[in-house]
């Protein structure tokens, strides 16, 4: 118990890393579990996870999330780029490009932070709902939304939200990296629309020979990064929305094995990690996306999404391997929500 609450949510973990935690079961990826995952590399062979952060392209995918916009800086009322430094001084034979970006940063590869999914839950043990984050952070006091500024562009109406408690640089300060363990639904499932619930996911783990211990970084092979490559910036939302694998939030039993096995971040190559569903399925209050909830509002568990896995699980399927060496640090932008990634496995 934390002044921040006095009830926690059932099937959380709320406390058990401190009162004011906020790296979750990043906790668990100590040391130790860095040199398992050294100890993973025999080859000394590198694998880019990331997609080119211009993809998928368009806002099909998320009407809300936009592909990155790229401007030249400004100096002495010109570009920046391709600047001789012959017009200040013309000894000088320099010559410069310098830009910057408007990101969206949960648009492409990508981490979620605690900050990404609250709920409304009775964290006062009132009666009363409150909204709340990972271990009882509070919206407004801690994850606070900006005021508006109605003269602003749309992108800068809203400019000042911030998560002043669980934004992403508390993960890339950790240092993300460890064991990862590829998981491979592609290969079982193919480009199904499928929600992979517990008893499938125990028969793939069987069937590969796929161990998930404490502290491991999950990930999951679908196929929908490749998809998105085929499309060439051109997204269809009626094929994304209806194809490949995703795990099934709505299974008990493997919300509970996310909570058992130990592992300390849950990494896929499509839009979510979960199959959204898309309508409820309980008579009372509940989650739209109950996987989100599982790990990010209750466990601590970040969650890696549309990561380009292709062509580390080909060559580990090849190669009768499921573990590697996963560095994958998001930004280290203090407040911000969610992150672009460049991860990179090494075998």
């Amino acid at each position: 118990m934390t002044p921040r609450w006095k009830k926690r949510p059932a099937g959380s973990n709320w406390g058990e890393f401190g009162p004011d935690d906020q790296r979750g079961r990043m906790n668990w990826v100590t040391r130790d579990k860095v040199l398992q995952g050294v100890a993973e590399v025999k080859e000394g062979r590198t694998f880019c996870l990331s997609l080119p952060l211009d993809y998928p392209g368009g806002n099909a995918l998320n009407p809300r999330r936009h592909p990155p916009r790229q401007f030249a800086t400004v100096r002495a009322g010109r570009q920046n780029f391709c600047y001789p430094f012959a017009d200040e001084n013309p000894l000088h034979t320099d010559v410069v490009c310098d830009d910057m970006v408007l990101l969206t940063l949960q648009y492409s590869t990508q981490w979620d932070s605690f900050a990404h999914i609250g709920s409304r839950f009775d964290a006062d043990g009132d009666g009363e709902p409150e909204i709340v984050f990972y271990n009882g952070f509070r919206a407004g006091e801690h994850v606070k939304p900006a005021a508006e500024n109605p003269k602003a562009e749309d992108w800068a109406k809203f400019e000042g939200a911030r998560a002043d408690a669980l934004g992403i640089q508390n993960l890339a300060e950790h240092g993300a990296q460890g064991r990862g363990v590829m998981v491979d639904l592609h290969a079982h499932f193919g480009r199904e629309r499928h929600a992979v619930g517990y008893d499938d996911l125990m028969r793939v783990l069987d069937a590969d020979r796929v161990a998930v211990e404490k502290g491991d970084l999950v990930c999951l092979y679908t196929g929908f990064a490749d998809v998105i490559l085929e499309l060439r910036k051109n997204p269809d939302p009626q094929l994304l929305h209806h194809t490949c694998s995703g795990l099934d939030g709505r299974d008990e039993k493997l919300l509970q094995w996310v909570s058992d096995s130990g592992l300390a971040a849950l990494i896929a190559d499509n839009y979510a990690v979960e199959i959204i569903p898309q309508s409820p399925f309980k008579p009372v209050l509940h989650a739209a996306m109950p996987l989100h909830e599982h790990c990010l509002f209750k466990n601590g568990i970040h969650l890696g999404e549309i990561w380009y896995l292709s062509e580390l699980a080909r060559w580990l399927r090849e190669h009768r391997r499921n573990r590697f060496l996963l560095t994958a640090p998001p930004l280290r932008l203090p407040g911000a929500v969610g992150s672009p990634a460049t991860p990179v496995a090494t075998v």
